[in-house]
């Protein structure tokens, strides 16, 4: 049977059920305005999904009647959303809220009085008075009709389909759809698609509501997927045949509404209702993306994001998606010492740590020193910090942060215009950072921006990859100086912004002319007009979890040289310090969970917890605190961070005055109190102008990528095989 054929009976049968059972269906309310306009005995109804409207200005409401119930919304609002806010489900496949309107999918077809058709309500906008039908019969059989050509080539692949049990398909055709089909043809098949190791294709279920292909233009940035032929021989595709090459690819595994686009490393490992989720935060880079943590017993599963509007929306990096299978390869399980010969044997937890006190006493306090890694949380790196002092050290840092990092003023290191107010800005300026790579889901903020309002973006450093216009200014902190002084051709743009946005990169902090740079910035900040009561547009965007969290607690070493100069060396899930210049006669001590380059120095290994195994306190770039949950028990013998050095503070005769998370706390409390302001970004309170003046020149050496792999920068991310493979296709 044709699809013409089958359109013109829907039709015919729906003129049948609108010209005989019109008067008998409709609600008396809706014969009369009068009477719709005062529902008294309506019940009040919520709004799906907690959906909220704001109402600034009161010429611009109208009132529409979704079903008779009266609901005040402003101007150019869809019928569609009309119906979200006055608590009515209208199903959909094409309509996503981040996206543009396509209208393709025709679900969510409604009836609205006057019309002669149901309308598309995802692209209808609600005018006023408009009375709306969800529910009559014309509604019902124009999802059914819409529901069976969806299900006429879709394939019987639910028990072998990934996407069973999280389905949009699966629920609308249960709930919307008819108890049978009258097509009897031939399905159609289409050949699957190579995206790369991330996203598995099964195209022949893909319904073609491009909502890959929208998010892939309007939020990833690339134009890598495209709709292909025409009727029933259209499909989606690359234009030629390449993968998918951006860094937000994997989240087409969540907005796609069939099991068409999965998770490749995911596939047929497990259903939905086997998994435990646990909502936690990412630690990867230094966003803080909001994630859950999906597992079965004590195996991760998949990391799958948790709505955050202020941080990272609805969307998360490959990075974050996918390095879950390095939390069990290269685990530490037991206490290990380093004997004779070289080799390391398992010990006892009492053993390992009397050997690290008795080594600790022996040594004087000024060559001590301590070193937090770049996934380190805010209890261990206070734990840590007061330990050291105990002992008489006050060397201790964390990786990233450089060895003369400026901790004084707050606002000189974190994201002073928030991660959501970066929207506000109609120039940026980026000095020494690319945040495809150091921060995705800033970039993605900064892309949605540019794309929204053609704000100019300016760019200092070495040739990247951007996925929006910008202007590539220079190489050297030399052009920061002509901008400061209003000589470069970008000054004007600045200038004539209305809110203009510095961001500087933390690889900056390694640099030795850090503090001229910081000076260049601040010049340009103060002539542009960057930081005022209403907007501080002057940012640093850091690179790992730790750092904010580090800075704000004070491990800042007391001297440059403590690591040339130390004899004791305490790494904390520390492997990208730099260790070259460590006297060979150095006793090392490596805290951490993975096997990774700490391990090839230390002469003791303690076992600890990951993040996904641990309570823990993050402060992401932009200064909000998050807590990161347990989700799966620890590996071995390992124990919390802050609980090793506790102990050890024992056995070293030094204890520390706390013995749970709670009293951890109430010491970070005293040191930093935003800190335990959880979820709640804690803005600086002094801004940067209290700087004091410098006299050091900035060098001509260029600026050098922060971060050489996108898909490796920590011991989880080293230790994972699918990051392992994405590695090397970006090499190729």
């Amino acid at each position: 049977m044709g699809l013409g054929l089958l359109a013109s009976r829907a039709l015919r049968s729906s003129r049948i059920i609108r010209n005989s059972t019109r008067t008998i269906v409709s609600t008396p309310e809706l014969k009369n305005a009068d009477a719709a306009a005062a529902p008294s005995d309506l019940p009040k109804r919520n709004p799906v999904g907690g959906a909220r409207v704001h109402l600034p200005n009161p010429e611009d409401v109208i009132e529409v009647f979704v079903d008779g119930y009266p609901v005040k919304i402003p101007k150019g609002m869809t019928v569609l959303q009309a119906c979200e806010i006055a608590g009515v489900d209208i199903p959909r496949f094409c309509y996503h809220s981040r996206l543009s309107i396509a209208g393709n999918c025709r679900m969510c077809l409604v009836e609205v009085e006057k019309s002669p058709k149901p309308v598309a309500s995802c692209a209808m906008p609600a005018l006023p008075g408009m009375k709306i039908k969800t529910d009559t019969p014309i509604a019902k059989k124009a999802r059914e009709g819409v529901m069976e050509f969806l299900l006429m080539n879709h394939p019987l692949d639910c028990p072998i389909c990934d996407q069973g049990g999280e389905c949009d398909l699966q629920d609308q055709s249960m709930a919307f759809g008819s108890d049978r089909g009258r097509f009897t043809e031939m399905k159609r098949s289409v050949v699957d698609k190579n995206l790369g190791p991330l996203v598995k294709t099964v195209m022949t279920r893909c319904i073609q509501c491009t909502r890959c292909v929208r998010f892939a233009s309007e939020v990833a940035g690339v134009e890598d997927l495209g709709m292909l032929g025409r009727g029933s021989g259209e499909e989606i595709g690359t234009y030629v045949e390449k993968l998918m090459t951006s860094e937000l690819s994997g989240n087409v595994i969540d907005i796609c509404p069939v099991g068409a686009l999965t998770s490749k490393p995911f596939a047929f490992k497990a259903r939905n209702w086997e998994l435990k989720g646990t909502e936690s935060i990412d630690v990867t880079d230094a966003v803080g993306s909001n994630i859950r943590i999906d597992s079965r017993g004590p195996e991760v599963m998949r990391v799958v994001p948790r709505l955050n509007e202020d941080i990272n929306e609805e969307w998360i990096s490959d990075k974050t998606r996918f390095f879950y299978d390095g939390l069990k390869r290269q685990r530490l399980n037991d206490p290990m010492i380093r004997g004779a010969d070289g080799r390391f044997q398992a010990v006892s937890w009492r053993d390992a740590l009397a050997i690290v006190a008795e080594v600790m006493h022996q040594i004087k306090p000024e060559e001590i020193a301590g070193v937090a890694g770049k996934l380190s949380d805010a209890e261990s790196m206070m734990a840590l910090k007061d330990l050291l002092n105990k002992m008489g050290s006050n060397n201790i840092f964390c990786e990233g942060n450089g060895m003369r990092p400026n901790a004084d003023l707050r606002s000189g290191y974190i994201m002073n215009t928030s991660i959501s107010g970066l929207e506000k800005a109609d120039a940026f300026l980026l000095v020494g950072t690319q945040p495809r790579v150091e921060a995705a889901m800033v970039n993605a903020r900064i892309h949605k921006t540019v794309k929204a309002t053609n704000a100019k973006v300016g760019y200092v450093g070495p040739a990247a990859d951007f996925n929006y216009d910008h202007e590539h200014l220079g190489t050297d902190p030399q052009t920061l100086v002509e901008i400061a002084k209003g000589s470069h051709p970008f000054s004007s743009a600045l200038k004539n912004a209305k809110n203009p946005a510095i961001i500087v990169g933390a690889g900056v902090f390694d640099r030795d002319d850090k503090d001229a740079i910081f000076a260049a910035v601040d010049t340009i900040a103060k002539n542009n007009n960057v930081m005022r009561p209403d907007w501080n547009g002057l940012n640093v965007l850091l690179l790992n979890a730790a750092q904010a969290a580090a800075l704000d607690l004070g491990l800042v070493p007391e001297s440059d040289k403590c690591i040339e100069s130390a004899k004791f060396v305490y790494l904390m899930g520390a492997d990208d310090v730099n260790l070259d210049k460590l006297p060979d006669d150095a006793f090392v001590v490596y805290q951490g969970h993975h096997g990774d380059r700490g391990v090839y120095r230390a002469n003791v290994i303690l076992p600890a917890s990951a993040f996904t195994e641990k309570e823990g306190i993050y402060e992401n770039t932009e200064g909000c605190a998050q807590i990161t949950l347990p989700a799966v028990p620890t590996v071995g013998d390992a124990r919390d961070d802050w609980k090793i050095v506790r102990a050890l503070s024992e056995v070293a005769g030094v204890g520390l005055p706390y013995d749970s998370l709670g009293a951890i706390r109430s010491r970070i409390k005293t040191v930093a109190p935003n800190l335990l302001e959880v979820d709640e970004r804690q803005p600086a309170t002094f801004s940067t102008s209290l700087r004091p003046e410098v006299s050091q020149k900035v060098s001509a050496t260029p600026f050098t990528p922060a971060v050489e792999n996108f898909y490796m920068t920590d011991a989880i991310t080293r230790a994972s095989k699918i990051m392992a493979q994405c590695s090397a296709l970006l090499k190729k």
